[in-house]
């Protein structure tokens, strides 16, 4: 199993994973389907399904487009506003693809209908992967824009967090830089943040996506993965692990807000070469 890294708009992921065997590939959040209808034709790929994780235009724009031009594909999501689904899923099914299977994993916070996919093959030793979407990041995790510190608290401790700790982790966004800048603020004793945050900038010198992580190495930097951390419960002033994540959040929004984005249209003819940044 291949998972392709594609860097989209202004700072987003869109991924292929690929059964080298077959050259049978599956999108996750192809919110640019000419450049991914690109790349299936330049590898002689054959795309038979797209997993989208949430609604939101910069994962799922591109899926109306993809179903016209590539007849019978298949687009899984788990919320009613993704746009062109022909497939709802729910928490724990399992998906499969030839020799690749995909368990969708409920985690709903950031929106309500959120869905993250844990990918792995058959007979492969190659680790697993978790498409991740707006949930978990390196470094940090999603904002709270239609759920609770609670939901997202089970999101990452029991559904994300039990996972194989050599699970690849692959996001929706390329914000490790900003998230560890943060949690040198958390915990500013951490080594492992230190050397994360040296690594991730030399990566961006390079333009090189700083995507996968594994979860182990999420509990040894990433803050809202540490709430019993000493260090981090201190920064917060919380003990009850919700609440640190609750305070964690606050804080995180006001750390530094992010650039604001360009209206669709923008970015599409940004993308477009119609624009220059």
């Amino acid at each position: 199993m291949k998972v392709k890294v594609i860097s989209i708009l202004e700072d987003n992921y869109m991924y292929l994973v690929i059964e080298e065997q077959s050259k049978q590939a599956i999108a996750v959040d192809p919110a640019v389907p000419h450049r991914l209808l690109e790349i299936v034709k330049r590898e002689g790929l054959s795309l038979v399904a797209v997993l989208t994780t949430h609604h939101h235009w910069d994962h799922a724009r591109g899926n109306e487009a993809l179903v016209k031009e590539v007849p019978g594909l298949k687009v899984y999501g788990g919320d009613d506003r993704i746009g062109a689904l022909t497939d709802k899923v729910t928490n724990a099914q399992e998906l499969k693809f030839n020799s690749i299977n995909v368990r969708c994993l409920f985690t709903p916070c950031h929106t309500s209908g959120h869905m993250c996919y844990f990918v792995w093959e058959d007979e492969c030793t190659d680790a697993p992967a978790v498409f991740t979407g707006d949930t978990l990041f390196i470094g940090g995790c999603g904002r709270f824009l239609e759920g609770t510190a609670e939901q997202m608290h089970h999101n990452l401790t029991q559904v994300l967090g039990s996972l194989p700790q050599d699970t690849k982790v692959f996001c929706g966004h390329e914000y490790t830089i900003k998230n560890l800048k943060f949690a040198m603020l958390v915990e500013p004793e951490n080594e492992k943040v230190k050397e994360m945050l040296s690594w991730a900038r030399a990566r961006d010198d390079d333009d090189k996506p700083t995507v996968p992580s594994t979860l182990m190495e999420e509990f040894e930097y990433n803050p809202f993965l540490r709430l019993s951390e000493e260090g981090v419960q201190k920064f917060t002033g919380k003990t009850d692990p919700v609440e640190v994540l609750r305070v964690l959040r606050k804080e995180k929004d006001k750390f530094k807000k992010p650039k604001e984005r360009l209206p669709p249209h923008a970015m599409l003819a940004l993308e477009w070469g119609l624009l220059r940044p």
